[in-house]
């Protein structure tokens, strides 16, 4: 069978096989390969779950393996370890919003959570806030509604820069918080000095350029439809989905 552009490749499988979770005794489950490319197939096309093609297996066997998998931190595990050898001398920090579908915004009232979900220009929204490297992969994720501003989630990020790093942001992040927290870690941050800052940082416009990156980042992951819009009522559940793709990124090289 001639395998569709979105299903995993002979060389990224090669990569996450060994990564999945060992079954050795009891009944044999579907294909580990076959019902991921179920649950790559879901958010590609941003269908519901029970339209899972019958190719794949039982629709029900994708979306619970696909949540059993989440509540036990598979996916979590599954991007650290593709991307434990990032290359950590230049990141790019940004976010980007997705609009939240009519069926997402249905989840359970009054348990204290915004789900993840927030009221910006575009209506409710879920922002996502990234960390890329050099070759614009995927080295931190931070989830939150889409009225957070771009700096409140930025220091949580620079934990994950190694040390002697430069950080690239946009003029969202030029605060005096944000560029102390990387001097701690001997960061320099190349953010771009506001104009109504007093105090003025030195700034390379030519390095900024690669900045461009991160854009090229969210690009790649909007092209699942399941994910440039979100559909997800479980922000767990949504933030699981964009680490599934993150991590084939990091196998695609």
């Amino acid at each position: 069978m001639t395998r569709r552009r979105y299903e995993l490749t002979d060389k990224e499988w090669l990569i996450i096989e060994p990564l999945l979770p060992n079954k050795p005794r009891g009944v044999p489950r579907v294909d580990d390969r076959r019902v991921l490319n179920g649950i790559l197939w879901r958010f590609r096309s941003g269908a519901p779950w029970a339209e899972v093609p019958e190719r794949y297996g039982p629709s029900t066997t994708c979306y619970n393996r696909f949540i059993r998998w989440r509540k036990a931190g598979v996916w979590d595990r599954l991007l650290a370890a593709v991307s434990a050898g990032f290359n950590g001398e230049l990141v790019m920090i940004d976010s980007t919003c997705m609009r939240v579908h009519q069926h997402g915004a249905t989840g359970k009232k009054g348990d204290g959570s915004d789900h993840g979900m927030g009221r910006s220009r575009g209506g409710l929204t879920t922002k996502l806030h990234a960390l890329v490297d050099a070759y614009g992969r995927p080295v931190g994720l931070r989830l939150t509604g889409g009225q957070v501003h771009d700096a409140c989630e930025a220091e949580a990020l620079i934990e994950a820069i190694p040390e002697g790093a430069t950080l690239l942001g946009g003029k969202g992040y030029d605060s005096t918080a944000i560029r102390e927290a990387a001097a701690a870690r001997n960061i320099w941050a190349n953010i771009p000095n506001r104009s109504n800052r007093k105090q003025r940082f030195g700034f390379s416009s030519w390095l900024y350029r690669q900045r461009n990156l991160v854009e090229r980042f969210f690009n790649r992951i909007k092209q699942f439809r399941g994910i440039a819009t979100r559909y997800d009522k479980d922000a767990a559940n949504y933030l699981a989905a964009i680490k599934l793709i993150c991590a084939r990124l990091w196998c695609q090289g």
